[in-house]
């Protein structure tokens, strides 16, 4: 039985390593709305709905950045957090702001 948990794993870091699941939650939330946004039927002119699917785009660009974000921190393990911990928050900032701005 050598192999520890993840949950054991986490439970000797920091706050945001230990997060790391949660992190992983809100990015699979985040690519169910972006599907259910993506999925909407346009109700306006051709302009307003380019203009909407290239947000829609933008979000999935966002939050495959901060996938990638994520998934650099868990390959590269607790001892590196300061090093990624800047990369992180301004990816999730910056995702976080697209869903903000987008015009729903």
């Amino acid at each position: 039985m050598g192999s520890k948990s993840r949950k054991d794993k986490y439970a000797r870091a920091g706050p945001m390593e230990a997060n790391v699941d949660k992190m992983e939650a809100q990015l699979k939330l985040w690519a169910r709305q972006i599907d259910v946004l993506a999925a909407r039927p346009g109700k306006t002119g051709a302009k307003v709905r380019i203009e909407y699917l290239q947000n829609i785009d933008e979000l999935k660009l966002r939050r495959a950045v901060a996938q990638v974000k994520v998934d650099e921190f868990k390959a590269a393990g607790i001892g590196k957090w300061e090093k990624l911990k800047g990369g992180i928050e301004l990816a999730w900032s910056d995702l976080e702001a697209a869903f903000r701005d987008m015009k729903l």
